[in-house]
């Protein structure tokens, strides 16, 4: 009977390891596949969105806003997983959620150009039902969203963190 309390406890950590494992494998954010097989417009993209901000505006149609409202995501890493996937490990602010999480989605490509291609899509912490095609070029993005029966349009430059943090 005293070692119980060890023993309760050696549980719950092991059940807690293996709901994140199982979680991690769910959402696909930890199969990153071998760097060394990426395509060179593959590994372009993955070093280029390494320790960036996505800097600008998105519209809400239906409201007279004609510059948008401000938008900021905060990229540390992308990472192709298996398949069309990859990972985006951002800090992103959207009404009441200030979060860092991975987002896993699909990136399809358009001869050169990166695009974000999802339907029905959930986002921890903010619900489901997202839709959006943003493409990546250059140093911009542009795209549009929607979110239930809200949607709009979102653009706005890639930015170093160091230029975004500067003082």
């Amino acid at each position: 009977m005293k070692h119980a309390p060890k023993v309760i406890a050696a549980l719950i950590v092991l059940l807690v390891a293996v709901g994140v494992g199982w979680l991690l494998a769910a959402s696909g954010a930890g199969r990153a596949v071998d760097p060394a097989s990426l395509t060179e417009l593959e590994r372009a993209f993955a070093e280029r969105m390494q320790n960036v901000a996505l800097e600008g505006h998105f519209t809400v149609e239906g409201r007279e806003r004609r510059d948008g409202n401000p938008e900021l995501y905060e990229i540390s890493k992308v990472t192709k997983l298996e398949g069309d996937r990859w990972r985006f490990d951002v800090h992103l602010t959207y009404g009441n959620v200030d979060a860092t999480l991975p987002v896993v989605v699909p990136i399809v490509w358009a001869a050169d150009t990166p695009m974000v291609h999802i339907t029905d899509f959930a986002i921890p912490g903010l619900g489901d039902e997202f839709g959006a095609r943003v493409i990546f070029y250059d140093d911009r993005y542009a795209g549009t969203w929607d979110h239930g029966s809200y949607g709009g349009m979102m653009y706005g430059t890639i930015r170093s963190m160091k230029t975004i943090r500067a003082p």
